[in-house]
């Protein structure tokens, strides 16, 4: 077994926690969290989703979405939007959630910006694409064991 300091999840971990501390910083002086913001940005691309999609897409748990879509409403960020089939319901960013979008965005790309400037450019889509590969090795090997359960 390897040391811990090496296991892949602390690893991942760690990088995750080093990369996202400015943003939390930036995120805290206007008021959202990086779950939040994970929303935020991707109802910024101006489709409204519904929570499965923002589930899948913003790598959030179901109920955890459900309390941000909740905060985000009370805050006047979000707005449900009537969808072909009653059953389902969509949300988009209001004018004030655009807002909040364009408050941060500018931040957001500085940070990615001196990030990446100090990675290296040919580096961070090295490791952007090996991540990518390595989710869908994991992806395709859970599959393997989830259908070799039965």
């Amino acid at each position: 077994m390897k040391s811990y300091d090496r296991a892949l999840p602390i690893a991942l971990l760690r990088a995750r926690e080093a990369t996202l501390a400015p943003f939390r910083r930036e995120l805290d002086a206007i008021g959202l969290t990086v779950q939040q913001w994970r929303v935020i940005r991707v109802l910024a691309e101006g489709e409204a989703r519904t929570a499965g999609e923002l589930s899948a897409l913003c790598v959030l748990m179901p109920p955890s979405l459900s309390r941000i879509l909740k905060t985000l409403t009370a805050h006047g960020l979000i707005a449900r939007v009537e969808d072909e089939d009653a059953r389902r319901v969509r949300v988009r960013l209001t004018p004030a959630g655009h807002e909040k979008y364009h408050e941060m965005a500018g931040k957001s790309a500085a940070i990615y910006a001196r990030l990446e400037a100090a990675f290296g450019t040919a580096r961070m889509e090295q490791l952007l694409d090996l991540l990518t590969d390595l989710r869908e090795t994991a992806d395709r090997l859970n599959g393997e064991v989830d259908s070799g359960a039965g």
